[in-house]
């Protein structure tokens, strides 16, 4: 897991622009704090950070194959899954390797397949190659999304990097935010494709993008597809069972500590306990780590995507697979640190998020840091056999994204948009068409109608909307203190079985997540198996709101210019209420102006609404 970054320009010698490369590499030192390294020729820079995760002496990047023609070199973010067996095959190809990394894997894997290599990846990657031969750089995200890479076309040439900010310290990128990257930014449902800076561009997950002296293009290498299922309920579920064994074993390789993200729900219990399966017949045990809030049992209040207190369910699974456990618990004072909220805010280059949840996953991160590398995590299991409660209620036949409001969590940000700014960006008018075009691409099966079809378009809202946030959150969260967090039910394989698998089938036992309780019953305490969606805890320590609401009337007080997006009077009355009288939506108003306030602080973006 790295950070990676690179110019490519056809009309400057990038071999003047080293202390520009070396600065647009440091922007992603906490990406891999392990080592930097860079390669550069006339018409290519590429810079890299490495978290050594595999083969920590002979992975160092950037990573090069002289030919007769010239050289082959790349910068890989992420993990391939399958390097052995490809490993193998190069080598009854005829390669040789110097290495024991996934990297030289993929590298002598371009050589042998070009850009069809793609297709032969399981895993989370982004990289990007520079083929000297032919002047042509080639880059590659992972299926499903999980590593981020974005880029920035110049007069002549490319700058990519796998975060916004990399890209940003190139004075040819200026930071410029415009109307629809704002749009971007006040919803929940992320467009593929799309970054909120002018003029950048987010690679689109399963997609290739290739540049050369002809210009860019950008084509897909994979995308879900509508297929019939034939397996029975019984085969099925089996058939999942065989595929997460398979996952999870895959995914445990690492030669660092390793650990599992424990919240006691379903996905992260059955993650966790298969985890436990497989190490305990190596003689080893599962690490887990849970995050909890002091007195959360006495301050705890109940919404529909979070029902119930984490922390029974956590103890019950720890006692029944024996993980190593420790639970991170975090107060109100350190969630609503300032200097927290800089780092969650600058990990993730964007003004709005999840308030406390953002900051809470940001120190639990931290915290797990302190004594592993990688963490496996049950994140997008929701997406993929469908947790969420308006899979399951009146939501899911409204014409927007279901996850639009509801919950006691307004996902739709809009809301808190000063009127002048509202009316300009009409964001509700952004979302509609957003909408329209995603469902517009879900894939069907001739003849799909009625219930089938529409949960079909469901799912794939969730797979190709809501995931991408979420991962997008996970990855930066996780990445800025130097955590390498998996994410096993983003397997393809997975992802594209279920997909396909009937609405009828997902809930056969008339509940959520039918296919994935039947499939891990036999590891999992009857508590936690029965034990309804609860995603991501909140604080609801009083100490922190009444943080927040100190910090949001200093705010009111300063003039910062970035209150002129958004409504001061609602917010002037939820930073002065008596704690018991602040509601949900207006707890989260508060969030998103400290968010703002502090995203233009590390920015400076130049706003333009026209």
């Amino acid at each position: 897991m790295c950070g990676i970054t690179g110019w490519v320009s056809y009309r400057r010698d990038l071999t003047t622009q080293r202390k520009t490369l070396d600065a647009m590499t440091e922007t992603m030192s906490c990406r891999g704090p392990d080592a930097q390294g860079a390669w550069v020729d006339r018409r290519a820079a590429l810079g890299h950070r490495r978290l050594a995760v595999i083969d920590l002496p002979g992975g160092a990047q950037p990573m090069e194959v002289p030919t007769p023609d010239g050289p082959v070199a790349m910068v890989y973010s992420g993990e391939t899954y399958n390097y052995t067996e490809l490993r193998e095959e190069l080598k009854r190809r005829g390669h040789r390797f110097a290495t024991d990394s996934d990297t030289e894997v993929v590298l002598h894997g371009y050589l042998e397949w070009g850009e069809e290599l793609a297709e032969k990846l399981n895993g989370m990657y982004a990289f990007a190659i520079w083929d000297s031969r032919t002047e042509k750089l080639v880059m590659i995200r992972d299926r499903m999304g999980i590593k981020p890479f974005y880029y920035y076309e110049t007069d002549d040439g490319v700058l990519f990097g796998s975060e916004p900010k990399a890209i940003l310290a190139n004075s040819l990128a200026p930071a410029v935010v415009g109307a629809d990257g704002l749009r971007e930014v006040f919803t929940f449902a992320k467009t593929p494709g799309h970054a909120i800076w002018e003029g950048m561009r987010e690679l689109q997950p399963g997609d290739v993008a290739v540049l050369d002296r002809n210009g860019l293009r950008e084509y897909a290498y994979w995308r879900l597809t509508a297929d019939e299922h034939t397996d029975s309920e019984q085969e099925t579920v089996a058939h999942v069972r065989d595929l997460l064994e398979d996952i999870i074993a895959r995914q445990l390789v690492a030669d660092v500590p390793r650990c599992s993200l424990l919240s006691g729900g379903l996905d992260s219990s059955a993650m966790t306990a298969l985890a436990a399966k497989q190490l305990g017949e190596q003689g080893e045990s599962v690490r887990s780590f849970a995050v909890d809030f002091p007195d959360q049992e006495q301050h705890f209040q109940p919404v529909d995507v979070a029902p119930t207190q984490d922390t029974p369910y956590v103890h019950a699974v720890q006692k029944h697979v024996h993980s190593d456990h420790s639970d991170i618990v975090l107060d109100g004072a350190a969630l609503s640190d300032p200097a927290v909220r800089r780092a969650a805010v600058g990990a993730r280059d964007l003004p709005v998020g999840l308030g406390d949840r953002d900051n809470s996953l940001y120190l639990l991160f931290k915290a797990v840091r302190e004594h592993s590398t990688v963490a496996l995590s049950g994140e997008s299991a929701d997406e993929v056999f469908g947790g969420y409660p308006w899979f399951h209620d009146e939501r899911r036949e409204a014409d927007i994204f279901p996850w639009m409001g509801g919950g006691g969590i307004r996902l739709d940000f809009s809301a808190s948009l000063a009127p002048d700014v509202a009316g300009r960006l009409q964001v509700d008018t952004y979302l509609k068409d957003g909408y329209a075009t995603a469902v517009s691409k879900t894939p069907l099966k001739d003849g799909e109608t009625g219930l089938e079809k529409r949960m079909r378009q469901v799912c794939y809202l969730h797979l190709t909307r809501m995931v991408q946030t979420l991962l997008d959150r996970k990855d930066r969260m996780s990445m800025a203190v130097g955590l390498e967090v998996r994410v096993p039910f983003c397997d393809h394989r997975l992802v594209q079985y279920v997909f396909n698998t009937p609405w009828s089938l997902k809930t056969f036992d008339g509940r959520e997540k039918s296919i994935l309780r039947e499939a891990t019953r036999d590891l999992l305490p009857k508590s936690v198996a029965e034990r309804k969606k609860s995603g991501y805890p909140g604080s609801f320590d009083p100490s922190y709101l009444a943080a927040i609401q100190s910090q949001t009337a200093e705010l009111l007080s300063s003039g910062h210019p970035m209150l002129e997006l958004i409504q001061q009077a609602p917010l002037r009355e939820a930073a002065h209420a008596l704690g018991p009288e602040v509601g949900t939506h207006q707890r989260m108003g508060l969030e998103r102006a400290l968010d703002l306030a502090t995203w233009y602080d590390l920015y400076k973006p130049e706003i333009k609404l026209d």
